[in-house]
């Protein structure tokens, strides 16, 4: 299951790294996609924002070079519904938990211009994917980490523990147009 998500954060990245940014409005998390355009005035008006994103990032003289996951994730089980088992010979329904959720750090590595520099820097940053599935289905969705915050995961999933603690999100300058 971790294999299978932590595949699925690479495809992820690898299809917005070529610049295939409407990849990550296909596969944000439905009900989050439905708060998100709730809070932009629509789906369409989403959907432009994120198609916006490349061009304003060409203008800025920023491309995206490399998106990944790092390290291990942190195993959660969400969703509380009710599932089949045999008990004493019989079927019944009983309390379960129905969807994995995984939050993954990652690394994205940009390169940028400086106001009067003709060469490239490169920036890394530092942030987090929330990747969301059935139970034994492996079909992630995603909640990007930018600007998430505990309550906004907790409103959706209502079970996560109390002390959950997201990934840093950071950033810094690893190589500089004179060195390149």
């Amino acid at each position: 299951m971790i294999a299978s998500a932590r595949a699925a954060v690479e495809s992820l990245g690898s299809q917005v790294v070529l610049g295939r940014y409407e990849v990550a409005i296909e596969r944000m998390y439905p009900t989050w996609k439905k708060r998100m355009a709730e809070r932009v005035g629509g789906m369409e008006k989403l959907n432009a924002q994120l198609a916006g994103v490349a061009a304003q990032m060409q203008s800025n003289g920023m491309r995206l070079i490399s998106f990944k996951p790092q390290g291990q994730p942190t195993v959660h089980e969400v969703s509380l519904g009710k599932k089949t088992t045999v008990v004493n010979g019989k079927e019944v329904k009983v309390d379960a938990f129905t969807k994995w959720l995984l939050i993954f750090p990652t690394a994205t590595q940009f390169s940028l211009f400086k106001p009067n520099d003709p060469k490239p820097y490169v920036v890394e940053t530092t942030g987090f994917q929330v990747a969301i599935s059935e139970k034994g289905k492996n079909e992630w969705t995603f909640i990007d980490g930018s600007g998430l915050k505990v309550a906004d995961l907790r409103s959706l999933f209502s079970n996560l523990p109390e002390d959950l603690k997201l990934p840093v999100i950071g950033g810094r300058e690893i190589k500089s147009g004179a060195e390149r």
